[in-house]
């Protein structure tokens, strides 16, 4: 049997899975890191077990170790993996040569810049701009990222960077929740009420009950309804007509205008801490980046104006006055 044919029968998702579990030291590891289940792994592995006709796992209850040829097989095949790491990478760098990377929080990229960067293309028709939704933080320098929109302390493991804007939150739902009715804030907690609640690292959103303490009303059990880790998946249920959320105004502008949610009356809450951009000293130095740079914060400067100014509710109910 030739070289050839024993490649075009090897089984690529078999050597993938087991070179993991070598590299993360058990089968649950592996198949967290590749996002299957540990049963795919131990069947990918029986199959290239099976192909290549030795024990790699020596298998003891929920446990498995290498075996003498299991070791030896890792080691010779990892080096493989490498390369593979080494060549995606070097086709990264080339395809971000040029290219302006993003990263932002993943609602930033669905419900606010994602919208804006098509003003940015329209104005530079030639710069290439790369967007990508991701809620870790890149490390600078070393991904493959030019800049970040980060939110709150999580910029300070940055070395360069600067305050964006500091966003509202607003009670916001579908017209057709109400049906034409109008609201007050007694009215409003009769309604099905939309929770975000981030990841625990962040400080935390404004709450329902913050929203009553401020329009003055007594302390009540607000903690019923759907939560969502991300702001733009509460924003989309509201549209949805699943309930009220209290939305980030940077993020339903477009909602506003196309009047698939409304404002039944304006009482904001700031977030507790700011946007913020960051960026590699680097990125600088692309084509266009300075003014990239200068553009996020141009529009970012606009928003905070527009959310400061802009009056967006519906007109008070009789008795709102007293909120």
């Amino acid at each position: 049997m030739s070289d050839e044919q024993v490649f075009k029968g090897l089984p690529l998702k078999g050597l993938q899975a087991f070179e993991a579990v070598g590299r993360c030291g058990s089968v649950m590891a592996a198949a967290t890191e590749l996002g299957v289940s540990s049963g795919a792994i131990s069947q990918q592995i029986r199959k290239i077990e099976s192909f290549l006709g030795v024990t790699l796992l020596e298998r003891s209850g929920r446990t498995v170790e290498l075996t003498q040829w299991g070791r030896l097989y890792h080691r010779e095949i990892s080096k493989g993996f490498e390369r593979f790491a080494i060549a995606e990478q070097l086709l990264e760098r080339a395809r971000n040569e040029n290219a302006l990377v993003l990263s932002a929080l993943s609602s930033v990229v669905n419900k606010w810049i994602g919208r804006r960067i098509f003003d940015w293309q329209a104005l530079h028709p030639d710069a290439q701009v790369r967007l990508i939704g991701r809620d870790r933080e890149p490390r600078m320098g070393l991904d493959e990222v030019d800049f970040r929109v980060s939110y709150g302390s999580d910029v300070l493991q940055h070395e360069h960077y600067t305050e964006l804007f500091r966003d509202w939150v607003v009670p916001a739902c579908s017209p057709g929740l109400l049906k034409g009715q109008r609201l007050d804030a007694e009215t409003l907690f009769s309604y099905p009420l939309l929770h975000v609640e981030w990841e625990r690292h962040f400080t935390p959103y404004p709450s329902w009950a913050e929203f009553a303490a401020k329009v003055g009303m007594e302390r009540r059990a607000t903690t019923s309804g759907l939560s969502f880790t991300l702001s733009s998946s509460a924003i989309d249920a509201a549209v949805n007509k699943r309930g009220i959320v209290l939305a980030q105004m940077s993020m339903i502008a477009d909602e506003i205008e196309a009047q698939t949610l409304i404002i039944p009356f304006d009482v904001r809450i700031p977030l507790r801490e700011s946007y913020f951009l960051a960026w590699d000293r680097s990125a600088l130095q692309k084509p266009y980046g300075r003014e990239f740079r200068d553009w996020m914060i141009a529009i970012s400067r606009h928003q905070a104006q527009t959310e400061q100014t802009t009056t967006t509710s519906a007109p008070p109910n009789p008795g709102e006055a007293n909120l």
